[in-house]
């Protein structure tokens, strides 16, 4: 490409270049047809031959329509799943725990998928809490659950964080046993849960023994289209001290919930969550703390290697939906050379009655392309439906809110097959030309 026609379309917006592109993809299709059909309007004729032969032309409507609504319900659910992690991530800028797997501890502080892992001590967390720039450091202890949902112990900042100010309802903890429940979680405001230790139906269960200690929800969080949403938020010092640890501050503590801790009688905890109010604090940090006891990474990236594996996937997945469009379009190309012949004998006496053989290549051609175009539109309308379906079940099964939607990609993809095959269907209509009038018209 020239140099000035890169720069003439990196100076379009992102929009215009997508509708530029579409349009472009679309455009044999249209040169098609515009040359099949100057100077005919075979389409009182098509719509007739469309009801004669309606099961037919609606079983290759299916077909289409099916291949079509594959692809574009697969790409459109991976992309929504990647931004439905992210989207879930987006609140946690920095994490520190013990060494170990990363994705698992991402697993287990972002999605608060269960997780048994080493806790860090009271200077680890000092040393976090009293680093440059650093705006908040907050433990996450998880482990405890009530009716399935995850109970976690922080600190008021960390649910100030979450709620990127103001609670959607309530107000945020203040007393030692309450707890602010995430947007999702079933008990209101002034309900009293009481949680149990472990996560049933996990391999960290613990027989769902109660601690026999009720939590007062003062608060809900708005939503964050991650398992936050389902979860109750507890002052980390009330985990603790239900656990017979202590509440991790000094004798003379006056009862304010969150740091300072003390160092000698910190508990331990999973995980902290650092946020800092400059990048080069948070990478300085994460390099300072890459040690034998102690790791620190950033759940953007760990997801986006994530990502990249679920792109590798991604393509397998787009060479799928590709090799079942190339057959769907052989079995289109065979179907329509098959319904050509069975057309035959009407097009025969149409060039009988003086029809001329562009006009029944017209035709031909008009026949096939509203099959095509037809079941192009509905394979969209059930790409949709797949994947509004799928995000649904997914969104239930990982509590992360996953939202599939068409886009330009979707689109891009059905005005390729669209034009593909609208250009095949040129063989069958040319071959109804070359058919002799007096074996059609004989039977």
């Amino acid at each position: 490409m020239p140099d000035w026609a890169r720069e003439l379309w990196d100076g379009l917006s992102v929009t215009t270049q997508d509708a530029t592109l579409l349009g472009l993809l679309l455009l044999p299709a249209i040169v098609a047809g515009a040359l099949s059909l100057r100077g005919y309007h075979p389409w009182p004729l098509v719509a007739a031959l469309l009801s004669r032969h309606r099961w037919t032309a609606l079983t290759f409507v299916v077909l289409i329509a099916t291949s079509v609504g594959l692809g574009t319900g697969l790409t459109s659910q991976e992309r929504g799943l990647r931004e439905g992690s992210a989207r879930a991530a987006g609140k946690f800028d920095l994490i520190v725990a013990a060494p170990g797997s990363e994705v698992t501890m991402m697993l287990a502080a972002v999605y608060l998928e269960p997780a048994d892992v080493r806790l860090l001590g009271g200077e680890v967390f000092e040393a976090v809490l009293t680093a440059d720039n650093v705006t908040l450091a907050a433990p996450i202890a998880f482990g405890d659950s009530y009716q399935g949902a995850p109970v976690v112990g922080t600190t008021p900042g960390f649910i100030s964080h979450m709620a990127s100010g103001d609670l959607a309802e309530g107000r945020n903890l203040s007393g030692l046993f309450e707890t602010v429940a995430g947007a999702l979680a079933n008990a209101s405001v002034g309900d009293v849960i009481e949680p149990t230790h472990g996560v049933p139906d996990t391999q960290l269960a613990a027989g769902n023994e109660s601690h026999g200690v009720g939590y007062t929800v003062v608060g809900r969080l708005p939503p964050t289209g991650s398992p936050w949403d389902t979860a109750y938020l507890v002052p980390v010092e009330s985990v603790w001290e239900i656990h017979g640890l202590g509440d991790g501050h000094d004798r003379d503590w006056d009862g304010t919930l969150g740091p300072p801790f003390s160092v000698d009688r910190f508990p331990g905890t999973p995980a902290i969550l650092v946020v800092s109010d400059a990048l080069w604090a948070s990478y300085a940090l994460q390099s300072e703390l890459a040690t034998e006891e102690t790791m620190a990474f950033f759940p953007g990236a760990v997801l986006a290697r994530l990502h990249t594996l679920l792109g590798d996937i991604r393509q397998v997945l787009s060479v799928m939906a590709v090799v079942t469009q190339v057959l769907v379009t052989a079995g289109v190309l065979v179907g329509l050379i098959i319904l050509s012949r069975l057309l035959a004998r009407r097009l025969a006496l149409l060039r009988a009655l003086g029809a001329p053989r562009r006009f029944v290549f017209a035709l031909t051609w008009s026949f096939a392309a509203a099959l095509i175009l037809s079941g192009a539109v509905l394979g969209l309308g059930l790409g949709w439906v797949a994947a509004e379906v799928i995000s649904g079940i997914v969104t239930r099964r990982t509590d992360v809110l996953v939202e599939a939607r068409l886009g330009w990609a979707e689109l891009h993809a059905v005005a390729g097959f669209v034009s593909l095959t609208t250009l095949l269907a040129l063989v069958p209509a040319a071959l109804t030309m070359r058919r002799p009038v007096t074996e059609d018209l004989r039977g």
